[in-house]
């Protein structure tokens, strides 16, 4: 029977079938994605959140990831005093579960046996709208998220990174760190928190995912139950409406603290993961997701990046790492949402300045504007393709990987991307080089090591 004829429990509608993937809408503005898998009898149910710390301001940064911690603190129906916590409850069926929160997106999610898809769906419909937001459940997670803020600043390549998006991005909200800022995270109130949870966790701003060995009426019907009861939010989603301006100088950043071997990052302004250099209200995006333009500078950005770094015979890997002047070497272009950056990442080797290295990073970057051949590209090609199907090798994977997509575009993105990379020519990746890698669009940073405290060295 045709997907587009089938019988549809009332308050669902067939929106969209592509490359396996079947999008539905709940009358409530739920969005459902179906990909079917059946490898395995496992299925893994995901929600995807619109909110991340882009959503975030002064005050509660770092609120979206507080609050992935304490939606498994419980609910009404599923809590520790009556032995249905969630945690113990998902572990009975032997589910893999958690969730992660990034710039653009916050998700949860749990892989589980056939037979138990109702016990995901059911979780996750209750704590969507019935999570405990409770004072008590904040003070202990803020430790717990304290903590792990404690570990990153004590990871030098993290706190450079940090450094540098603190920098490249002055007004847009990815200034911010995931994780937040140290004060809000053990400052912001409970009700401040209770009023985020209110305004985002909604029906009309999450999708939900079903990949794997499922039934496909019985699923339309499962999720129509849980989670088409719930109502619309009372009001519209804040959107994020701070463009980033151009910038207009190269900036740099400094950090010195204690550590072992100098780090250099260079990053560059670029566009967002559909090629827009504006910040786009979630109507403008979807509109852009379903219609992408035929020019996106994202994917010659992805395969510039693999060809400066994916590997030893990569530009960068040759000019650092074998002539010993970086023990290691990285390149990375943000898909995000908004406008990102092409980062550059290296680890100088021991006595070498972290200026010579830049130097030498400023320079093949120069280079891949004007002599980066076929051949190359086309090796940069071949990697990110095996990458793609790695990422993409069962049911949890899969919804990640759409997850991703659904954050910064829609699902299209996922099952776009590896053709869009393959249409990738050379001429393209030495323009987006010769174009993005301009000095008044580039922030620098470099972590300088410096004596911890009581080792006997003077830090004059």
């Amino acid at each position: 029977m045709s997907v587009r004829t089938e019988r549809l429990p009332e308050g669902i509608e067939f929106v969209a079938e592509e490359e396996g993937v079947r999008e539905y809408g709940l009358a409530n503005g739920l969005k459902l994605l179906l990909v079917e898998n059946r490898v395995a009898p496992v299925v893994t149910f995901l929600v995807l959140y619109r909110v991340g710390s882009r959503n975030e301001a002064v005050g509660h940064t770092g609120a979206t990831h507080l609050l992935e911690h304490m939606l498994f603190k419980g609910t009404p129906k599923f809590n520790k005093r009556a032995g249905t916590q969630i945690a113990a409850t998902l572990q009975r069926v032997g589910a893999d579960f958690n969730a992660t929160t990034w710039y653009d997106r916050t998700n949860y999610f749990e892989t589980v046996p056939s037979d138990a898809l109702e016990l995901a769906v059911r979780l996750e419909a209750d704590r969507m709208r019935n999570s405990f937001i409770a004072d008590e459940d904040r003070r202990s997670e803020m430790t717990v998220v304290r903590n792990e803020l404690e570990r990153g600043q004590n990871e030098p390549a993290l706190v450079l990174d940090e450094a540098v998006y603190a920098a490249a991005f002055r007004e847009h909200p990815y200034h911010h760190p995931t994780i937040g800022w140290r004060a809000d995270v053990e400052n912001v109130p409970t009700a401040r928190l209770k009023e985020f949870y209110d305004t985002f966790y909604q029906p009309n701003n999450a999708t939900a995912v079903v990949v794997g060995d499922f039934e496909r009426g019985t699923t339309l019907e499962l999720v129509n139950r849980y989670f088409g009861a719930i109502p619309r939010s009372p009001s519209p989603i804040p959107e994020v409406y701070t463009d980033e301006p151009r910038q207009q100088g190269e900036r740099r950043v400094v950090v010195r603290r204690a550590g072992e071997l100098p780090l250099v990052q260079v990053a560059f302004r670029t566009p967002a993961a559909l090629g827009h250099t504006n910040v786009l209200s979630n109507a403008e995006l979807a509109s852009r997701a379903s219609s992408p333009p035929a020019e996106n500078d994202i994917y010659p950005l992805a395969v510039l990046s693999a060809a400066l770094a994916g590997g030893v015979t990569s530009r960068l890997y040759q000019a650092l790492v074998e002539s010993e002047l970086a023990v290691s070497v990285d390149a990375r272009a943000d898909q995000f949402r908004d406008p990102g950056l092409f980062n550059v990442y290296a680890t100088a080797s021991p006595g070498v300045e972290p200026g010579r290295v830049e130097e030498v990073v400023h320079e093949e970057l120069r280079r891949a504007g004007g002599d980066l051949g076929e051949e190359e590209v086309e090796k940069a090609k071949r990697q990110i393709a095996a990458h793609v199907a790695y990422e993409r090798d069962g049911t949890h994977n899969v919804a990640m990987q759409v997850s991703e997509a659904e954050a910064v575009a829609d699902w299209r993105f996922y099952n776009s991307y590896a053709r869009g990379v393959a249409r990738v020519t050379a001429e393209d990746v030495r323009r987006v080089a010769a174009a993005y890698f301009g000095e008044d669009n580039r922030t620098v940073g470099h972590f300088i090591p410096k004596p911890a405290a009581g080792d006997g060295a003077s830090e004059g």
